[in-house]
């Protein structure tokens, strides 16, 4: 017995300390590939695959880990010192730092709060338009925040009114038949002039009840972020919720309300179950649209740019015409597919827009969300001015250089000086100078909501302050992009990226679509397990080695990938905004699975269809380019 409660303690022990031995036998195991077979090549493989373990395991943190071929990569003598750490900071830091700054405004005035509100009054209380509504706002969203913060931001309100649901469920399954239907009402009055005891009694432990089951907590925002049950139970459901029996009589022919879960009935489950969800596809879906929606777009920017300098095709224009309408086809077949496997196929019930016939929950649920954009009240000068900045921003980096027309940067002498960074950076170091309070006397003048008490006293306080832009600004991702370009300029300078690209000289006999339809789901299934920022980072300079042995447009399988690392929606863990939304406990592991295999195979099947339909023309991916064929020679040299 002291045997095995030894070896059980060992065992423990080893379990604990697993990451510690993951990163100290990673790189021992491997150290004699670069010793046997000492040359560029090999050393650049070991720095490669030592960090795409950490990155894949996350034995270190993906931030620490990027920094690996900072002192490998000089140890080794694939790169100087110097020319790796130029690596870590690109065009694309600024941009993104740019584009907090915005969001740090967006966020600290709770214009994100006011457009996603308006945006659900518009859409209605049914469940169909209700969850379309919360998928539009949050695709919006996710064009210009990153895809955690707009699922951090919008999950709060849809969580006051999935408990709006909750705690007017019980009186609801008593007569889900209520409508606002004038002659109904009248018809009730009339009857209800009989005194009935027994219905009296009812009705008063249908309000005990209501008040026992629920209690929404708020927050500072005003937001019920989560509900604080008064029960005396303490099971578990789904590892989130406890289970609150509650038992009313019902008349006959009602529906009865369940008995083994705190959801009234089966299909506010679904509901919940469906609006959870829908937020976590929906801000993975807005974060398509736009190069810097996600760090899987800026790093496939930065890596093709510095690999292809000669291509002039990749902007914030050319990809949002590409990437729009993959966005708007994928966001209507996933609310579709969720509608069909959470609420069923009766569309006409659930998505009508009539006003005459609404249940009492809708009712409720249409107060509720107009008691909370009152509490925003009426549009204030800091939201005038944070919008103005987010459409000038969207306007100059369309009109930069759209192809069709000169764009604005024709104006100067000197050209490939400006890029999207240079209109990022300037717009957000203004939101640094721009008082928050209006420059002329107003009866509204004292209409701040700024977090800081000494902003308030002080008339020249600006939109933002570096403590706005510090709390948002993601510096992990920063540093782990920067681990990318250094691993892509060691695979180029050390030839490792030819070698690559010469042992898969065998695939040259498949067509260019199945080429691309095997990186899409080969990425697609990886990034499941893997973050997306650390698969994509491995798979662009094997995939554009690959595009250049095969003689195939590199953009043809490279964007594609790029799309498809952002289709990790079937576990928890494949992206942070899964995470959130498991939190809240609606959702288990097993509705996620489901329902993010459909999402992942309309990913795909909408990438493919978009690649070879109008995305031929728009990068002329049938031929193979000039950009690529000088890197392939100078590679080759």
């Amino acid at each position: 017995m002291r045997l095995e409660g030894a070896r059980m303690d060992l065992i423990k022990k080893l379990w604990t300390a697993r990451k510690l031995i993951l990163v100290v036998m990673i790189p021992l195991s491997l150290l004699p590939l670069p010793l046997i077979h000492p040359c560029s090549e090999s050393s650049c493989a070991y720095v490669l695959i030592v960090t795409a373990v950490y990155w894949v395991s996350e034995a270190v943190p993906l931030g620490a880990a990027a920094l690996v071929p900072a002192f490998l990569y000089p140890l080794f003598g694939v790169l100087k010192s110097s020319e790796v750490a130029s690596e870590y900071f690109k065009d694309t830091t600024l941009l993104l730092m740019g584009v907090i700054c915005l969001a740090a405004s967006i966020e600290k005035w709770n214009l994100h709060k006011r457009i996603a509100l308006r945006m659900v009054m518009i859409a209605g209380a049914k469940p169909g338009m209700l969850v379309l509504g919360f998928m539009c706002c949050t695709v919006f969203l996710s064009m210009w925040l990153s895809n955690t913060s707009t699922t951090a931001m919008v999950m709060p309100i849809a969580e006051a009114v999935l408990q709006q649901l909750i705690c007017t469920g019980i009186a609801d399954s008593l007569d889900d038949s209520v409508t606002v239907d004038t002659q109904e009402e009248e018809s009730e009055k009339e009857e209800n002039h009989k005194p009935i005891n027994n219905e009296l009694e009812l009705m008063n432990c249908k309000d005990n009840e209501k008040h026992e089951v629920c209690m929404l907590r708020e927050e500072s925002n005003g937001l019920a972020l989560k509900p604080a049950f008064v029960t005396a139970f303490s099971k578990r459901s789904n590892g989130y919720l406890p289970e609150a029996p509650i038992s009313i009589p019902a008349p006959p022919k009602k529906p009865k309300i369940r008995r083994d879960s705190l959801y009234p009935t089966k299909r506010d489950h679904m509901i919940c179950k469906c609006l959870s969800l829908s937020i976590t596809y929906a801000a993975t879906i807005g974060g398509l649209i736009t190069i810097t929606g996600t760090s899987t777009n800026l790093i496939f920017a930065e890596q093709f740019n510095n690999r292809y300098p000669e291509a002039k095709v990749i902007n914030f224009g050319t990809w949002f015409i590409f990437s729009l309408p993959i966005a708007l086809i994928m966001l209507v077949l996933t609310w579709i597919w969720l509608h069909f496997l959470f609420l069923g196929c009766n569309f006409k019930e659930t998505c009508s827009l009539s006003k005459k016939r609404k249940t009492r929950r809708e009712i409720l649920s249409e107060k509720r969300i107009h008691e909370e954009y009152q509490k925003l009240g009426p549009i204030s000068y800091p939201e005038v001015v944070t919008g103005v900045f987010f459409i000038l921003m969207t306007v100059l980096w369309f009109t930069r250089e759209p192809g069709f027309v000169p764009g604005w940067t024709s104006l100067f002498e000197k050209k490939g000086y400006r890029t999207d960074a240079t209109v990022s950076v300037l717009l957000g170091f203004l939101l640094f100078l721009i008082p928050s309070r209006k420059p002329w006397p107003s009866a509204f003048s004292s209409e701040s909501t700024g977090d800081d008490e000494d902003e308030e006293d002080d008339p020249l306080a600006p939109m933002i302050t570096w403590k706005d832009f510090q709390r948002l600004m993601p510096w992990e991702i920063v540093i782990l992009v920067g681990g990318g370009y250094a691993l892509a300029a060691g695979c180029k300078v050390s030839g490792l990226s030819m070698w690559i690209g010469r042992q898969l000289e065998p695939m040259s006999g498949l067509p260019p679509w199945a080429v691309t339809l095997l990186a899409c789901l080969l990425v697609s299934a990886v990034t499941e397990f893997a973050s997306n920022p650390a698969t994509l980072t491995v798979f662009l300079p094997i995939l554009s080695a690959l595009s250049e042995t095969l003689q195939i447009n590199p953009l043809h399988t490279l964007i594609p990938a790029t799309m498809c690392v952002s289709f990790g929606v079937m576990l928890p863990v494949g992206n942070p905004p899964n995470a959130i939304v498991f939190s809240y406990g609606h959702v288990q592991i097993s509705d996620m699975v489901k329902a993010g295999f459909g999402v992942n195979l309309i990913g795909v099947f909408v990438v493919m269809l978009a690649i070879l339909t109008w995305g031929e023309p728009l990068f002329h991916l049938s031929e193979f380019p000039a950009w690529a064929v000088m890197r392939n020679v100078t590679g080759n040299l």
